[in-house]
């Protein structure tokens, strides 16, 4: 295994996913302690909401049906060897282009910043950003979020269209 700056750095992203979304979960719970108070309409006009809720399941309240018994080993134990798995695998591989790197380091990130809820916050994950989504995809608003959800979604499209356009398609020629 090659450790070198191109493969550290963007894990210094993974560590400030990570302070990020728990400081500002912390300062949500500290607050406004109850899940489902309104915090702030930000511009006022219902677009973006900052709203306490917590989430048992996992994205879209997938899995809420799920028995208590299961959901440390679906929502704990198969999320951590995922990273696991990813973690490892980003440091052994030779194949990633930087801002691929950069994206999974994110994904690390975010996805840690959930594992810590969903360990040491029985009530759930702490979710508080609420978009106005019109309608679109039959979401009147898009299902709450926060910091560790958007950056494992946004990372996760930046390394797929990574992936799709590839190397040489973008200009760039591939590693010999």
């Amino acid at each position: 295994m090659k450790f070198d700056k191109s493969r550290i750095l963007p894990l210094s992203l993974t560590a400030f996913v990570i302070i990020a979304d728990q400081a500002v979960k912390s300062f949500i719970v500290k607050n406004w302690p109850g899940s489902g108070t309104l915090i702030k309409d930000v511009f006022n006009n219902d677009i973006l909401q900052i709203y306490h809720v917590r989430n048992k399941a996992i994205a879209f309240s997938l899995g809420s049906n799920i028995p208590d018994s299961l959901r440390p080993v679906l929502f704990i134990i198969v999320p951590l060897l995922v990273l696991g798995f990813l973690f490892w695998y980003y440091l052994k591989s030779d194949e990633f282009i930087p801002l691929q790197r950069w994206a999974i380091a994110c994904i690390i990130g975010g996805g840690t910043g959930n594992i810590i809820d969903r360990i040491f916050r029985p009530d759930g994950v702490v979710d508080f950003i609420s978009v106005k989504f019109y309608g679109l995809l039959g979401f009147e608003r898009w299902p709450t979020f926060n910091i560790a959800d958007a950056s494992v979604v946004v990372s996760c499209i930046i390394l797929l269209l990574t992936i799709m356009i590839g190397p040489g398609k973008s200009g760039e020629e591939a590693a010999p």
